[in-house]
């Protein structure tokens, strides 16, 4: 059997592929896992075994037709996450994140009916729903992005369906909460609070702390996505939630305490243009038709979360840049 995964040398990809090298997603036991990665700024090449017998890598651009034409044949699946996925970055430049999140997609979905693929998965976001006060959305709730990002991801999606209604193809779609762990890149909320923290640096706080996120742990992430691979229906699209809301100070009183830190690391800072105010999904339908429930506690995983940055300065000190939240 042989998988291709499209930016799986950054953070829920890498995870993704580490897994299924140490055969914890048994439908997919002995699998050889093609890894194809552009290895922008957030894609790190460490964050895979460099030598495992079982995975080939690739350093290449979803852009890239010709590439994909020749790698993708003999595959039986593929799971997409490659994206440009950062708010911040794509309110100062939408450009990149049209082109890798929408053309990549319709790039990858031409080679892959070129080259008889199977199945494939897209792996998208909540923030394509854009804002919710109150409730949580279902998969049927209309696309209402507010940031370049999500309104690409939106596209994206809108793509990947439009191959399965128009050619047939076995597609999946899935949307999940805000993800948090180890190996995710430092421009990111809970990463950046934590190696600022650790470096004795003060955090970057948006607004009164007030815009609510779903959290899941990359590794319930990452099951649900194999649930889907392996069971989902086509044309069908799956609500990933972590069912555990906390607003962005909660998780900033959260980090300091593990930290040792008090209140004075924290600096308030103008809040992000059309900040989203909360997120939360719906995930009743991968529950009840795939049977899928996280595993990992929030307050477990983010501890673990806080120790492995304790220990790991060596992988993200390299690679730590500019101030982000999600």
């Amino acid at each position: 059997m042989k998988i291709l995964v499209t930016g799986a040398a950054g953070f829920i990809g890498s995870h993704y592929v580490r897994t299924l090298l140490e055969d914890g997603y048994p439908d997919w036991k002995g699998a050889t896992v093609t890894v194809l990665d552009k290895l922008t700024y957030a894609g790190n090449r460490d964050n895979l075994p460099a030598s495992h017998p079982r995975l080939d890598f690739v350093q290449g651009d979803i852009c890239d037709d010709d590439l994909l034409r020749q790698l993708l044949p003999g595959h039986e699946a593929v799971v997409h996450f490659a994206a440009e996925s950062h708010v911040d970055r794509s309110l100062e430049s939408a450009s990149e994140f049209v082109r890798t999140n929408v053309v990549g997609t319709q790039t990858l979905l031409d080679a892959v009916l070129a080259a008889g693929v199977e199945r494939v998965v897209h792996v998208s976001t909540d923030e394509v729903y854009g804002s919710i006060d109150e409730g949580s959305w279902t998969e049927t709730w209309p696309l209402m992005p507010n940031s370049p990002y999500s309104a690409s991801k939106a596209a994206s999606d809108l793509i990947a369906r439009s191959y399965w209604r128009t050619h047939g193809l076995d597609l999946s779609i899935t949307r999940c909460s805000n993800n948090y762990g180890p190996y995710q890149h430092p421009e990111k909320l809970i990463p950046l609070f934590v190696t600022n923290l650790l470096e004795g640096l003060r955090v970057p706080l948006y607004g009164d702390g007030g815009n609510i996120r779903e959290w899941l742990h990359v590794d319930d992430h990452c099951r649900a996505i194999d649930l889907v691979l392996n069971h989902g229906r086509a044309g069908d699209i799956y609500n990933i939630g972590g069912g555990n809301e906390q607003t962005n100070l909660a998780i900033t009183e959260k980090l300091l305490e593990l930290t040792g830190n008090d209140y004075s690391k924290v600096v308030r800072v103008p809040d992000r243009k059309a900040h989203d105010l909360r997120y939360s999904l719906d995930e009743s339908k991968i529950s009840e038709q795939l049977g899928y429930a996280p595993r990992v506690t929030f307050e477990r995983g983010l501890a673990e979360t806080v120790a492995w940055y304790q220990d790991n300065p060596h992988w993200w000190k390299p690679t730590k840049h500019g101030v982000g939240q999600v």
